[in-house]
């Protein structure tokens, strides 16, 4: 048995003659009786105490210590009274992710997990906890896609936890819990005449914003970082940069995932780039390199806002592409004195949409087209969009076609059919 037990209601002191005899401790009576010690893995003495008439339990309790470490199970009952809230901001601080991804997943920890799990020792945790969380999550939540993000990044904290030895298992990963479900949704691409009429509806130094989206799939953010020194003279724009705001700070960085990428410039795309910047020629903006504290970079931007600053996503939305939308009859127009309604699956996204489908209308491959959009798999390209190739059928009855024409095997109609 690891360690051993005290008994603190009595100790040994040597008799009359000279034989160890029981007597009462200053202690006797009262507290709990018993003390379980044993050495820790860490080399510190670990205890718990249990009530009179429960030495057996004690025992147990120790042989279950000395199973755990033999089987590398061990869990430090101390390390596992830390709560949720302490634990989650050592896993935060720890993140290497960017900046604007780790203030997404503190939101989702702050309003969605803390609330509920937060003042619950880590070590405590066990599944039915996680289900009533769920059960809670359901009512405060309504996007399904959400939920499933906030249960990932909880599930994520007790992985470490895991790791850290406060926890024997995740109990997200129960067998009993059911994780939320992201709907299954489908991209339903603009068609050309309401991509021209949602431009048409832009303020005029935003137009070709369309052109640049609908034309080479540029993301909003890499959109408002396009610079001049971007836009080359041979059929190639040069995808280098984005807009993005961190900590409430606008910060020129790197595409999503740092993925640099070179995108084939059609010259329509290249003569509204050039009447655009011939009505509003370019201006240099300097912000912050990634950070909020980064060294400051200048670059001659193609698009603006009036006043020839870098432009604030939430501002263009309300007051240039939502506008936009409605004139378009995408969106309806508000009453007055109302905000224009969400529409996340019309947000500029909607232009990398519709890209896609036109070049996979086209007949151009998946490889290519992940490459142009920056997606970091080829799969996940194939996922989103292979729902929009209407010309795959077509070539899998000219391939069948083909076959028995090959074979000599051709029917010549139903007539054929039915006299055989």
């Amino acid at each position: 048995m690891a360690g051993h037990i005290q008994d603190r209601w009595y100790k040994t002191e040597p008799g009359p003659n000279g034989k160890p005899v029981k007597v009462k401790t200053d202690r006797h009576g009262t507290g709990m009786r018993y003390r379980a010690r044993y050495i820790g893995p860490d080399g510190t003495e670990k205890s718990k105490s249990f009530p009179d008439r429960q030495k057996r339990l004690a025992e147990q309790w120790l042989t279950h210590i000395e199973a755990d470490m033999s089987r590398g199970q061990y869990i430090d009952p101390t390390a596992g009274r830390i709560t949720f809230r302490q634990y989650a901001e050592k896993w935060l601080a720890a993140l290497t992710t960017d900046l604007t991804s780790r203030a997404a997943v503190e939101g989702r920890i702050r309003l969605h997990a803390l609330p509920h799990l937060g003042n619950r020792p880590v070590g405590s945790f066990q599944a039915e906890h996680i289900r009533d969380w769920i059960s809670q999550l359901e009512e405060t939540v309504q996007a399904p896609a959400y939920r499933r993000h906030i249960f990932e990044v909880v599930s994520s904290v007790l992985n470490a936890a895991v790791d850290d030895k406060l926890l024997t298992s995740n109990p997200c990963r129960a067998r009993s819990v059911k994780a939320p479900r992201a709907l299954p949704t489908r991209v339903h691409p603009w068609t050309a005449e309401q991509l021209f009429a949602v431009r048409a509806g832009l303020p005029e130094r935003y137009r070709a914003m369309a052109d640049v989206g609908g034309g080479c799939g540029l993301r909003q953010g890499e959109i408002f970082g396009l610079a001049i020194d971007n836009i080359g003279d041979l059929g190639w724009l040069y995808v280098r940069q984005q807009v993005k705001k961190v900590r409430g700070t606008l910060v020129f960085a790197p595409p999503k995932r740092g993925k640099l990428r070179d995108v084939p410039l059609d010259h329509e795309v290249s003569a509204a780039l050039a009447e655009h910047m011939k009505a509003f020629p370019p201006v240099e903006v300097s912000l912050p390199w990634i950070t909020p504290t980064g060294p400051k970079v200048t670059k001659r931007l193609v698009f603006t806002a009036s006043a020839g600053t870098a432009l604030w996503s939430n501002a263009f939305n309300a007051q240039a592409w939502k506008p936009a939308l409605a004139s378009a009859g995408i969106i309806p127009r508000p009453e007055r004195g109302q905000r224009y309604a969400v529409a996340r699956e019309h947000g500029m996204h909607a232009l990398r949409h519709f890209y896609a489908s036109v070049l996979l209308d086209a007949g151009e491959n998946i490889k290519a087209l992940s490459l142009y959009l920056g997606h970091s798999d080829p799969g996940f390209t194939l996922r989103v969009y292979t729902h929009l190739m209407p010309s795959s059928e077509t070539r899998t009855r000219a391939a069948i076609s083909a076959m028995y024409k090959t074979a000599g095997q051709i029917h010549d109609g139903p007539q054929t059919a039915q006299a055989a």
